[in-house]
């Protein structure tokens, strides 16, 4: 999966973000409506999509998009 598309699907996972929101250089922290929710939904998509697991260690140490997908690749290796 590119980063694009990557980008493209979890944005898909949030309720409330307007599609072509979410870029690989998006903050994802600062999308409207942010919670330790959506921290969830995204460890359970990486998890579900990638078969990585992500702590919280990794959504704290991460700000884009591209951050998270970069952490999944070396996890993934």
């Amino acid at each position: 999966m590119s980063i694009e598309e990557f980008a493209t699907q979890l944005e898909s996972e949030f309720e409330d973000v307007e599609p072509g929101t979410i870029t690989p250089d998006t903050n994802y922290k600062k999308v409207n409506g942010w919670s330790s929710m959506h921290s969830l939904i995204i460890i359970a998509f990486v998890d579900v999509n990638f078969n990585v697991i992500l702590n919280g260690s990794d959504i704290k140490s991460s700000e884009t998009i591209r951050d998270l997908y970069s952490i999944i690749l070396e996890k993934s290796k």
